[in-house]
């Protein structure tokens, strides 16, 4: 299997709806009032852009020895319920050590042309 590191995917536009913000907001326990929950960046910044990653091919992802190891997001500022993101992803790194492939994604998120959010996950699937 070759490397995809250095792949980019399309970018991914969505709008945060306040139905879905607020059951996100309901379903973690957070005051659904308070606005958008840090956390719900799993949801703009990388599960709307990670599908791609996870149907793609050539990057061959296996989920059945798939682990999540880490994730991460950075916020320039959080957003409003409402308001309309674009999403795009890209492959960092496609390594392997020992018989284990580490898959690291990052996505970079912004808001009418402005950075929003960024997020990075690294996978790790047995060889």
């Amino acid at each position: 299997m070759s490397s995809v590191a250095g792949k980019d995917y399309p970018p991914v536009e969505s709008r945060l709806e306040a139905e879905h913000v607020r059951a996100f907001a309901v379903a973690i326990g957070a005051d659904p009032d308070a606005g958008v929950p840090p956390t719900y960046a799993a949801v703009y910044a990388l599960f709307s852009t990670a599908v791609q990653l996870y149907g793609d091919a050539e990057a061959a992802v296996d989920f059945a020895h798939l682990l999540h190891s880490e994730q991460e997001f950075t916020w320039s500022r959080h957003p409003e319920v409402g308001e309309e993101v674009v999403a795009a992803g890209r492959v960092e790194e496609d390594v392997e050590r020992r018989n284990l492939r580490f898959l690291t994604y990052a996505t970079e998120v912004s808001s009418s042309g402005e950075p929003l959010c960024g997020s990075r996950m690294v996978n790790v699937i047995r060889g």
